[in-house]
């Protein structure tokens, strides 16, 4: 028998994020994204990696203007956090993994 408590489509999330070759700010926004997922979000995540260097057709899709800069795919709704991903409260609200700190 199957366990009705498998991991639901909204509890997968499908990430990608853009980056510029390996700056030091591509470099730290691709650390605080591993290091994001495996905090909060073990073993229920994909994480693609584009360089636009390497691959400038893939800004295309997602019309991409600044990096680095992830991508929210799943679960809906899509969401873009511009910036090199170090503030996690701003990027965990992004994600949908905690509430949007009140504006003042």
């Amino acid at each position: 028998m199957n366990d009705d408590r498998g991991d639901a489509p909204q509890d997968q999330y499908k990430l990608r994020l853009f980056i510029t070759g390996s700056t030091p700010r591509s470099t730290r926004a691709l650390e605080n994204m591993r290091r994001i997922c495996l905090e909060n979000l073990d073993g229920r995540y994909e994480l693609e990696v584009i360089d636009v260097y390497q691959d400038p057709e893939a800004t295309r899709e997602f019309q991409i203007i600044a990096t680095p800069t992830l991508v929210k795919i799943l679960p809906a709704p899509l969401r873009r956090i511009i910036g090199d991903l170090s503030n996690k409260d701003r990027v965990l609200a992004g994600l949908d993994l905690a509430p949007v700190p009140p504006t003042r």
